[in-house]
């Protein structure tokens, strides 16, 4: 026996509608000729965020719980078997599993809801309903996920397969099995099913990199890390040539090697938005050391490197902590009588990409810095 409400049917068999989620594959963007010219253009910015997409907003909701059924047991020989309504499957979740596949948060662009399948009515015979099947979305390890009512962050996901539960199903409600009492041999109580859990996500991609390259426009940061790994970043004699950063492993000696970070070149008055650093600042975030990149051609190094130091601070005060170094890049147009400047407590190195000179002891200085010695 079976009952009927006005919020559906609280019964032994129900038909739900199944949902089919997945994720889109990752699509590819070709990057338009960037122009001959140091302002930068309306396409630049699009360029930037179609790329390499490192934030997304996404809408999710947990399945609800199913109904419990209300059921006697009627067989032959056994009279007054008294209730036997099974309880209501459980409403799928959601997780957030950090995947080492993926390196953009592009997909996202595409498709920003999810809904898990709710869990199945509770059946006659003290038959339980099915449970919704889970939703599992992956993400790039990196990625942090944020409420995006509060902003609290609810996890930082940095390894492959690390996960996190965002939104919990239902509970099944329960069926008139649970209500029989000494007084009430034939209860037609059941309970509903809980609803579901919803809630609106930000999704925050930060790279993973040990050594993060920082520097102005045409400062040779494309040039060193192609030069000392196997990213081949876009390269060209014009500021703002690296639209997206570039992540490179660096082999050291025979068998050791680190990740070094390219981000876009960084102006005076990046951290209150201006160029194309801000957004791809919180990359070097993670990074146990930071490479500040000066030309040898610059006409004042030092004031250089001042601006560069304000902006990281301003933008975030625990990069002014990290240990860094200062690289002076393009030694190959110095001077004979260029001498490499001295900062305090700091060490510096001068190296060119394209004679290929002072790229070992580089290496030898960020390994150390890397891995300090206790």
């Amino acid at each position: 026996m079976c009952r009927r409400s006005s919020s559906g049917l609280a019964g032994c068999s129900s038909r739900s509608r199944s949902i089919f989620l997945s994720l889109p594959s990752s699509c590819a963007a070709s990057p338009p000729t960037p122009p001959k010219h140091a302002e930068i253009s309306r396409n630049c910015f699009h360029l930037a965020h179609t790329l390499l997409i490192d934030h997304a907003k996404i809408t999710i909701k947990a399945g609800d719980g199913g109904t419990g059924c209300v059921s006697f047991r009627r067989e032959k020989g056994v009279p007054k078997g008294g209730p036997d309504g099974g309880d209501g499957g459980r409403g799928g979740s959601i997780f957030i599993e950090a995947d080492k596949n993926l390196a953009t948060l592009l997909d996202f662009r595409y498709k920003n809801k999810y809904l898990a399948k709710r869990g199945e009515h509770g059946l006659g015979s003290r038959q339980s309903g099915r449970s919704g099947s889970d939703i599992i979305v992956k993400v790039p390890c990196g990625t942090v996920v944020k409420d995006a009512a509060t902003g609290e962050t609810i996890s930082d996901l940095t390894e492959h397969g690390q996960s996190v539960r965002v939104a919990k199903g239902g509970r099944g409600g329960k069926g008139n099995q649970h209500y029989a009492t000494s007084t009430d041999r034939a209860p037609r109580h059941f309970e509903y099913g809980g609803t579901g859990a919803e809630t609106e996500l930000e999704l925050e991609l930060k790279l993973l990199a040990d050594v993060g390259l920082v520097g102005f426009p045409n400062a040779g940061k494309s040039t060193l890390i192609s030069v000392i790994s196997a990213a081949k970043p876009k390269i060209a004699d014009y500021p703002f040539t690296t639209l997206e950063p570039n992540l490179g492993i660096v082999r050291y000696k025979d068998f050791d090697s680190f990740v070094m970070a390219d981000i876009p070149g960084i102006i005076e008055g990046a951290s209150e938005g201006k160029g194309l650093g801000l957004k791809f600042l919180r990359h070097i975030e993670r990074t146990k050391v930071l490479a500040i990149l000066i030309p040898a051609d610059s006409p004042d190094i030092k004031q250089e490197y001042k601006t560069l130091a304000a902006e990281l601070k301003k933008f975030d005060a625990s990069l002014a902590l990290k240990p860094r170094l200062v690289v002076i890049s393009k030694m190959d147009v110095a001077g004979e009588n260029f001498k490499l400047p001295k900062f305090r407590g700091l060490k510096t190195v001068g190296i060119s990409s394209v004679a290929r000179t002072g790229l070992d002891e580089l290496k030898d200085l960020l390994w150390d810095a890397v891995h300090p010695k206790d």
